[in-house]
């Protein structure tokens, strides 16, 4: 079985988050899935680039889902989570693409 990409389970982690958060009213129910995303996804930024990687994608993981928040008031809260998981998938490819 192949392994699902870093960029995957990145984005896949913020946009599960915010639904589980939403859909079961429960929000440390997303905060779970979010920080097990994003230590799974984490943990593939440090085997496939390394140590720098890993920290620096793994910062831009926080700052996506702190950077959601004021975002979703000026766009709605879907269109707000989507954007950020797109940019952190792209953020994610773009540093570890070389891998």
């Amino acid at each position: 079985m192949g392994r699902v990409p870093a960029a995957v389970v990145a984005a896949s982690g913020l946009v599960g988050g915010y639904a589980v958060a939403r859909w079961t009213r429960k929000r440390p129910l997303g905060g779970v899935t979010l920080a097990a995303a994003g230590a799974v996804a984490a943990r593939e930024w440090q085997r496939s680039s390394g140590n720098l990687a890993a920290a620096g994608l793994s910062a831009a993981y926080v700052a996506a889902f702190a950077g959601s928040h004021p975002l979703a008031k000026k766009v709605g809260a879907w269109p707000a989570v989507f954007s950020v998981a797109g940019g952190m998938a792209l953020a994610s490819w773009a540093v570890t693409r070389r891998a």
